[in-house]
C-alpha cells in the first residue's frame, strides 16, 4: 500500500493552510458545531426553569460563552494541540510522549534500537536532560506505571462510549425539529423511527469508507456554521441587540445565586458545549496545528458563540413555553427556513456522528497495537489516506448500542446526561496527561504544569460533578459501559503480559536448536517457514515443541516477531530489524517487524515480499559486514546483532524479482546489538545525516563484483528456490490455565481471556495470514 505517513514537519504555505482548514471542517468540527442543536435543549430539561427575570437563559449564555473560551480556545488551541506526537495527537499520542521520555511503559519487548526511528524523537538528549524528581519517582514505582495505563484505559473507554452516545443524541436532537412541523401525536411516533433508521443507514456505509464521501463533509458543515452565524445574527438584532451584556461572568454568579443546587446540577447540559473538543487533538494527525487553530478561531468559534447568543436573545423575549422541551435551537428558527435548517441540520449530524465513529475505530486500533484490545479485523478502507481504517464487528455493535440508546432514552435529558459524563472524563484524563508532559517532556517547572493541572482540572471537575450527580438520570450508561470495557482490557493486558514472561521463561538457546538436528535427525523440508512469536531473542517454546514432535522444518526458517513501538508510525524503509539466528548455513534469520501505534498491518502478499526482500538485502550486508575488519572478533558469533534494512525510496514499487531487483536497489543499514546481547556493543553503521558513524553500501556494487562470494550465492539461490516452494505461517494456538491453588480473581481472569480468545479473532486474522498456509502448534500457557 502507498500511505501517506504523517504531515511534514515543514511549515505549510498560506495555501495549504487555508485548504487544510476548509477540510478540516468536515472531519474535527463536525460534533462541535452541532452542539447548539442540544445544549439549551438539556439545560433547562428539568433542573432549572425559564422565568421571566432572563436571569436562567443570560446565565447559561455566560456559562457557555466562558467554557468555549477556557477550554476549546485556550486549553486545546493554545496548549493542547502542542503536545503532539510527530504531529499525531489524542490519548496515546500522550502516553507515548511520557513513556518515551520516561520508563514507564508496560511493553514487554522493548528495544535499544527502537529508539533509533526517525519518528522516536526526544525533546532533549537523555543523556544530557536533568531527571526530575517527578521523572524519577514515575520510574521509581511499578504501581504508578500501571495507574497511567489505567488513566489512558479510563480515557479510551470513554471516548468509546462516546462512540455510542454522540450519534444518538446529535441525529435525534435534529430530527425532534420535526415537532414544530408535525402534530404532538404525529411527532412521538415519527422522531424515533427516522432517527434509527438514519443510524442504521449512516452505520451501514461505514464499510465504504469515509473518504468516498468525505468531500461533501467539509461544505456540509461550512453551510451548517454559516446557518447558525446568520440565524443568530437575526435573532440577536430582530429580538435584543443588548444580549452581548449576558457574556459578563457576572451572570454567572447571578445565576448560581439564584438556582443554588439545581444551578449547579445544570451545569452537565451546559458542559455539552463542549463536545467534539477533544477532536481537535484526536485528529490532528490528518491535518496541521495551524490548519486546526485558523479553522476554530476564524470560524467556528464565532459560529458558536453567535448561534448561542441568538438563541438566547430570542429566549429572553419568549416565555410562554408549554413545555421546557420547547427551550432549544428549533423555537428560535423562523417559521420560513425551518424545513431548510431541518434537513441541513440532519445533514450536519450524520457528519458530525462520522467523525466520533472514525475515531472510535482508530483508537480502538491503537488499543490493539499496545495488547490491549481483544483481536479484531481491522480493514484499510483508502490506499493513500493513512489511518482511514474499518472494523466490522465494532461497527455493528455501535449500531445496536446506538439504536438501543434512542430507544430506550427517547428524550434529549437522558442521553445528554450520559454523552457529558463521557466527554468531561475523557478531557480530565488528557489534562492531568497534559500536566505530565509538561513536566517530563517539555522540562518545565512542576509549578507550572501544578497550575495548569489546577487551573483546567477545577473547572472540568466542576463539570464532573455535576454529571456524575446525574447517575440514575442517564449518566450510569457511560459509566457501566467503561466497567465492561476495562474489564475486557484489563483482562487481556494482563494474560498477554504474563503469556510473554511465560515465553520468556521457557524459550529454548540458539545451541540447543543447532544440536537438536543432530540428536533426533532433523529433516530440513524445502519453502519458507516464518515462526511468530513475541520474543525477540531465543527459539520460543512453541517451536521447540514443534520440532520434537516433528523433526523437519523448513530450509529458511524465520522467526517473526511483530511488535509496537510507542511512536506514532514507523516509517516503512525502518519496519524490519533483521539478524541471523545460528550460522550462515543454518539459513535461520529473525525478523522483527515494528509498528507504531496508528499503523495499520500490511497485506500478507506484500508483507512477505518485502520480508524476503529485506532478508535478501541483509544476506549481502551481513557478507560485506563479516569480512571487514570491524568484524573480525565476531566471526564465531552466531547472532551478533540486528540490521535495519531500508530501501532507497526511488526503488520501484512494482512486483518484486529475487535475482534482478538487487541489482538495481540500494540500502541504507544500521547494526547494531541487540538489547538483551551479552556483548552490549556492536558496530553501528547509521544512516543519520549528523551521525559520525555514517556507512552506506550500495548493493549493486556488491554483486557486480566478480569476486562476491559464493557462499552468499548459494544463500541467495536457497532463499529463492525455498520462496518458489511456498512459505508456511507457523503460529502458536495457545490455551491458558491456572497453577493450583490460584487466587479467584487471577481464575476468573484466565476464564475470562480463554472466553475472548475463543470468541474475537485469532491472530492469523490480524496478521493478515492465508488459511491455506497456516500451521497451528498448540501451547498451554500454565500461569
Amino acid at each position: 500500500m502507498d500511505l501517506e505517513f504523517g504531515r511534514s514537519p515543514q511549515r505549510d504555505s498560506w495555501k495549504t493552510t487555508m485548504l487544510l482548514a476548509y477540510q478540516s471542517l468536515g472531519v474535527v468540527y463536525g460534533d462541535l458545531s452541532i452542539s447548539p442543536l442540544y445544549v439549551f435543549k438539556s439545560t433547562f430539561a428539568e433542573d432549572i426553569q425559564h422565568s421571566d427575570t432572563n436571569e436562567e437563559i443570560f446565565g447559561v449564555l455566560s456559562f457557555v460563552f466562558w467554557t468555549l473560551t477556557l477550554i476549546p480556545l485556550i486549553k486545546y488551541v493554545s496548549i493542547v494541540l502542542r503536545a503532539d506526537d510527530n504531529g499525531e495527537g489524542g490519548t496515546f499520542a500522550l502516553y507515548s510522549l511520557i513513556c518515551r521520555h520516561a520508563n514507564v511503559s508496560l511493553l514487554p519487548n522493548r528495544q535499544i534500537a527502537d529508539e533509533e526511528l526517525s519518528t522516536y524523537k526526544l525533546e532533549r538528549n537523555p543523556e544530557t536532560a536533568d531527571k526530575t524528581r517527578v521523572k524519577v519517582w514515575l520510574e521509581k514505582h511499578k504501581n504508578l506505571h500501571t495507574a497511567l495505563l489505567v488513566m489512558v484505559l479510563i480515557g479510551t473507554c470513554m471516548v468509546i462510549g462516546d462512540g455510542v452516545l454522540t450519534p444518538a443524541i446529535s441525529v435525534f436532537s435534529a430530527v425532534s425539529g420535526l415537532e414544530f412541523s408535525l402534530s404532538k401525536q404525529h411527532h412521538e411516533y415519527a422522531v424515533i423511527p427516522i432517527t434509527c433508521v438514519i443510524l442504521a443507514f449512516l452505520f451501514a456505509l461505514q464499510h465504504f469508507g469515509t473518504h468516498r464521501v468525505g468531500f461533501i463533509f467539509a461544505p456540509i458543515v461550512l453551510a451548517w456554521l454559516l446557518c447558525m452565524s446568520a440565524l443568530g445574527l437575526y435573532n440577536i438584532i430582530y429580538w435584543n441587540p443588548h444580549v452581548y451584556q449576558a457574556l459578563n461572568p457576572y451572570y454567572m454568579f447571578k445565576f448560581l445565586k439564584k438556582t443554588r443546587k439545581y444551578g449547579w446540577m445544570s451545569l452537565g447540559g451546559i458542559l455539552l458545549c463542549m463536545t467534539g473538543s477533544e477532536a481537535m487533538f484526536a485528529d490532528l494527525g490528518h491535518f496541521s496545528y495551524s490548519a486546526i487553530q485558523l479553522a476554530f478561531t476564524a470560524l467556528v468559534y464565532p459560529a458558536l458563540i453567535l448561534a448561542y447568543m441568538g438563541q438566547a436573545a430570542y429566549l429572553s423575549k419568549h416565555h410562554d413555553f408549554y413545555s421546557n422541551s420547547q427551550v432549544g435551537f428549533y423555537i428560535a428558527v423562523p417559521d420560513k427556513v425551518r424545513w431548510p435548517v431541518l434537513v441541513l441540520a440532519i445533514l450536519a449530524s450524520v457528519v458530525g456522528s462520522q467523525a466520533i465513529i472514525s475515531g472510535t475505530f482508530s483508537i480502538i486500533n491503537q488499543s490493539q497495537s499496545l495488547s490491549c484490545f481483544p483481536r479484531v479485523k481491522v480493514v484499510h478502507t483508502s490506499e493513500k489516506i493513512h489511518g482511514q481504517i474499518y472494523i466490522p464487528e465494532i461497527n455493528w455493535l455501535l449500531m445496536i448500542l446506538c439504536i438501543a440508546v434512542t430507544v430506550g432514552f427517547r428524550d434529549t435529558k437522558h442521553m445528554g446526561n450520559a454523552s457529558g459524563l463521557a466527554v468531561i472524563t475523557v478531557m480530565l484524563v488528557t489534562t492531568f496527561l497534559t500536566s505530565l508532559v509538561i513536566m517530563v517532556c517539555w522540562h518545565k517547572p512542576p509549578l507550572v504544569a501544578l497550575a495548569f493541572l489546577v487551573f483546567f482540572g477545577s473547572v472540568e471537575a466542576l463539570y464532573f460533578s455535576a454529571s456524575l450527580i446525574k447517575f440514575l438520570e442517564g449518566a450510569w450508561l457511560p459509566i457501566l459501559l467503561a466497567l465492561i470495557l476495562m474489564a475486557v482490557m484489563l483482562v487481556w493486558h494482563i494474560t498477554t503480559i504474563k503469556k510473554y514472561e511465560f515465553d520468556l521463561q521457557n524459550k529454548v538457546t540458539l545451541e540447543w536448536l543447532l544440536a537438536l538436528g543432530d540428536k533426533l535427525g532433523m529433516v530440513r523440508v524445502p519453502g519458507i517457514g516464518l515462526v511468530y512469536t513475541d520474543l525477540t531473542s531465543g527459539v520460543p517454546a512453541n517451536f521447540s515443541r514443534f520440532v520434537t514432535n516433528l523433526p523437519a522444518f523448513h530450509n529458511v526458517l524465520v522467526l517473526v516477531c511483530v511488535k509496537s513501538v510507542p511512536v506514532p508510525y514507523v516509517f516503512p524503509k525502518e519496519r524490519y530489524l533483521v539478524g541471523r539466528v545460528g550460522p550462515p548455513g543454518h539459513r535461520s534469520y529473525r525478523c522483527i517487524v515494528r509498528y507504531g501505534y496508528r499503523d495499520v498491518h500490511q497485506d500478507v502478499d506484500s508483507f512477505e515480499t518485502e520480508l524476503i526482500d529485506s532478508l535478501a538485502r541483509f544476506i549481502k550486508l551481513d557478507a560485506s559486514y563479516r569480512c571487514s575488519e570491524a568484524s573480525e572478533q565476531q566471526l564465531e558469533e552466531w547472532e551478533p546483532g540486528l540490521s535495519v534494512i531500508g530501501s532507497n525510496p526511488l526503488r520501484d514499487q512494482a512486483s518484486y524479482d529475487l535475482q534482478d531487483s538487487v541489482q538495481h536497489s540500494a540500502a541504507s543499514v544500521e547494526m547494531m546489538a541487540p538489547a538483551d546481547s551479552p556483548h552490549g556493543t556492536g558496530l553501528e553503521l547509521a544512516a543519520h545525516a549528523n551521525s559520525a558513524k555514517q556507512v552506506r553500501f550500495f548493493i549493486d556494487s556488491l554483486v557486480a563484483s566478480p569476486d562476491a562470494d559464493k557462499h552468499v550465492t548459494e544463500e541467495l539461490e536457497a532463499l529463492s528456490a525455498a520462496r518458489e516452494a511456498g512459505t508456511a505461517f507457523i503460529l502458536g494456538h495457545s490455551h491458558v490455565q491456572c497453577k493450583p491453588g490460584s487466587s479467584v480473581v487471577k481464575k476468573l481472569t484466565v476464564v475470562g481471556y480463554n472466553f475472548l480468545r475463543r470468541n474475537c479473532r485469532g491472530p492469523d486474522v490480524v496478521l493478515r495470514v492465508p488459511p491455506a498456509s497456516l500451521l497451528e502448534v498448540g501451547m498451554v500457557y500454565v500461569l
